[in-house]
């Protein structure tokens, strides 16, 4: 293992990118390598068997492409959906309304079930839109990181296979996977898609979705060519599943080196310890560190419900009387940087931290009380210099 230490820096607690390891950042300073090298493909190989590990599948097939975890949309709406077809999506914030704007622009006719600002998606709203209309899928953001907001990826199968049970059940985890439970087969989950920059503590860039056997069998089962080019799981199938098998297959260049970050990401959060499932218990307990904080300093939280509250994130509304540059700005200056709101009819009521990654699996960092210590220290000046003003 190298030696190789970061230089300081500010401290990234926004909700993706987050901060990562020396030693991925270090494997993205791999020396340049062909894509079809004999070193590189079982690199590849096992970075699709080590996604499988993390959402607890053991036959989806996993697409690890270069793009942004947005690109996870296309490949969904683009590969799944026909113009026509109709789709349920759940929406919880500013990303079910984008998913909902990308499965429209493939021609799919969507359904919204929306929660209230600061909610999830009701149980019983779904049931009943899902026993009025036959849905090709039901697709959901699992955590959206405009608000939050968590969504139970559980529950909401298990509502799909009981009511509708033909129904595919895509799950968007970019702000969920690697900080959040999600098992893919008990579950009976048929996609997830995700990036490489949240909970899965890699530099952004990476695509990363995971298509279950029943998915597969609806792509196969199209009546029309797939609506995109780069997209098509006709394209990414045969590459994927080269690798896995030891062999080099080419359709696009993949991003080599981030592939070498992710690997060794990968192998932290499958093989080394705390464990994965150690590491869900730590996301959790840092996650009622920051909220139990948050609440002493009589702030509130965005999510009116403590049961829909992410674990790898937290939203907060600003107290009476101070907004975004009285705080932001002042975080900054104690080296820790947060977000702003996001949500476009209440992005400037609230901001944003993110607890995800190494700044949880590794207490010893002290990334928590980093956070809470600044934002302590922030919030009493900016009363400070409102009262003196």
């Amino acid at each position: 293992m190298s030696s190789f230490k970061q230089e300081p820096h500010k401290l990234l607690v926004i909700p993706g990118p987050i901060e990562v390891a020396d030693e991925v950042l270090y494997a993205n300073a791999h020396p340049s390598m062909s894509h079809m090298s004999a070193d590189f493909v079982p690199v590849l190989g096992d970075c699709i068997r080590m996604t499988r590990e993390v959402l607890y599948t053991t036959t989806a097939q996993p697409f690890i492409i270069a793009g942004s975890g947005t690109f996870g949309w296309d490949q969904v709406a683009a590969n799944l959906t026909e113009p026509g077809d109709s789709v349920l999506l759940l929406n919880s914030g500013y990303f079910g309304d984008n998913f909902t704007e990308c499965l429209r622009a493939y021609g799919a006719e969507v359904d919204e079930v929306r929660a209230n600002f600061g909610a999830a998606a009701d149980l019983g709203e779904v049931a009943k839109a899902l026993n009025a209309k036959k849905y090709k899928l039901l697709a959901f953001t699992h955590v959206d990181t405009s608000t939050g907001v968590l969504s139970d990826a559980k529950a909401i199968a298990e509502t799909v296979k009981r009511v509708s049970p033909d129904t595919l059940v895509v799950v968007d985890g970019v702000c969920s996977v690697g900080s959040e439970e999600i098992r893919f087969d008990a579950w009976g989950i048929d996609v997830v898609l995700t990036a490489s920059q949240k909970g899965l503590g890699t530099p952004p860039g990476l695509s990363i979705l995971v298509a279950g056997q029943r998915a597969i069998k609806a792509y196969e089962a199209r009546t029309r060519p797939v609506a995109s080019y780069y997209g098509s799981w006709k394209k990414w199938i045969p590459v994927m599943q080269a690798y896995e098998k030891g062999s080099a297959a080419y359709f696009a260049t993949p991003p080599v080196n981030l592939i070498y970050a992710y690997h060794a990401s990968l192998t932290q959060i499958t093989k080394g310890s705390p464990s994965l499932e150690e590491r869900f218990a730590l996301h959790r307990q840092a996650s009622k560190r920051v909220k139990d904080a948050v609440a002493a300093l009589g702030l509130k939280q965005l999510p009116f419900d403590s049961a829909f509250a992410a674990n790898g994130m937290t939203a907060v509304y600003f107290p009476e009387g101070i907004k975004a540059s009285d705080i932001v700005p002042r975080m900054l200056q104690k080296d820790v940087v947060i977000a702003g709101g996001i949500h476009k009819d209440h992005k400037d009521e609230y901001f944003r931290i993110g607890h995800m990654g190494i700044t949880v699996a590794n207490p010893e960092r002290g990334d928590i009380d980093k956070i809470i210590s600044a934002l302590k220290e922030s919030l009493a000046e900016a009363f400070a210099s409102k009262k003196s003003a």
